[in-house]
């Protein structure tokens, strides 16, 4: 089990860290779409839907890795509150009851959908540039099965708290910079 939840947490990781780079090609083209439409008035056709398909992908190739490092938003106002068994018991049926149904329809509609639009090649309604979007179709298939990978790792460390009455602790290689302002000065200083 350890090994299997190693590694879904590194193939997520990858997946999670080599699609953020998009960020900077997202910056980079909305930069462009700036300069170009108020500096030289030649708006480009294509800037809004290529920023709305990075974001997107980013999105979704993004959620496995969220979820391998505990980022997901969860009640934990009662869940905190919990023994960990008490709380690794509630995640596995949780997982089995909503997670999967939703993780296993999301890449079977995901799945009618890219191969519909590979078929025809589809491209954006929105654009006057025609962009392709087929590729980004395939994009939720992809992030279903990774995600479906992850939560097979999540269950087992469901099953291994279960066991042990501890969790075991997520990989952790990003953190908030407010967490790491305190950790570095103490208490913030209030703004005057």
């Amino acid at each position: 089990m350890l090994r299997f939840i190693q590694f879904a947490d590194q193939l997520s990781a990858m997946f999670g860290k080599v699609f953020g780079w998009l960020i900077v090609l997202m910056t980079l083209g909305m930069s462009y779409e700036v300069f170009s439409r108020y500096l030289i008035n030649r708006p480009t056709p294509w800037a809004l839907d290529v920023s709305f398909i990075m974001y997107g992908t980013l999105f979704m190739m993004g959620g496995a890795y969220t979820l391998s490092r505990g980022g997901h938003v969860r009640g934990d106002f009662v869940y905190r509150l919990w023994k960990p068994r008490t709380q690794a018991a509630v995640d596995l049926v949780l997982y089995v009851l909503f997670f999967f149904p939703g993780i296993l329809a999301l890449i079977f509609s995901g799945w009618k959908y890219a191969s519909r639009s590979w078929g025809y090649a589809e491209v954006s309604v929105n654009s006057p540039a025609g962009v392709p979007i087929y590729q980004f179709k395939t994009v939720i298939v992809a992030a279903g099965i990774l995600l479906f990978i992850q939560g097979l790792a999540q269950v087992c460390r469901c099953i291994l708290c279960l066991r042990e009455g501890r969790w075991r602790a997520a990989a952790h290689d990003v953190e908030e910079t407010e967490a790491v302002l305190i950790q570095q000065h103490g208490d913030l200083p209030h703004s005057r």
